[in-house]
């Protein structure tokens, strides 16, 4: 995290606002709001950076992937212990951020990438295990009906 050293304070004040908003959208309860709120969050980390292909890179993934990863990301922020933990991951990050620390902050994003995606991976398995327990035949059901 070498672009520590190129982010402003102008970059650091945005960042800090982005967080900021990312605490006021979760008492409106609108999942919505959280996901757009998350979004601008990494995408301003990805600005200070000023690495035009990380920047590029970011945009296109949320634009590219933008319907699946707001549905990720909205169900991850209706339950409050996932969003606490997001919330305190992105506060870790960001403190790593603006006192300039690479080493914390590439801790603080691997910990959280790790985080998201086994979150979504169960998330989509618990979906997936509900869709296929409905499939199942009803056992109350009397199959004897032809007598």
């Amino acid at each position: 995290m070498t672009f520590l050293k190129r982010a402003t304070p102008e970059d650091k004040e945005k960042l800090q606002a982005r967080f900021n908003a990312t605490l006021r959208v979760k008492e409106s309860d609108d999942p919505d709001l959280a996901a757009q709120a998350d979004v601008r969050f990494h995408l301003a980390i990805a600005e200070a950076s000023h690495n035009v292909v990380l920047l590029q890179t970011m945009r296109g993934f949320f634009d590219l992937l933008q319907s699946s990863v707001m549905q990720s990301r909205q169900r991850m922020y209706t339950m409050p212990t996932i969003f606490a933990r997001l919330t305190g991951q992105h506060s870790e990050l960001l403190q790593a951020i603006l006192a300039g620390e690479p080493d914390r902050a590439r801790r603080a994003a691997m910990a959280h990438l790790g985080f998201v995606h086994s979150t979504i991976k169960n998330l989509h398995e618990n979906e997936a295990r509900q869709a296929r327990s409905m499939r199942l035949p009803d056992d109350d059901i009397d199959k004897t009906t032809d007598t």
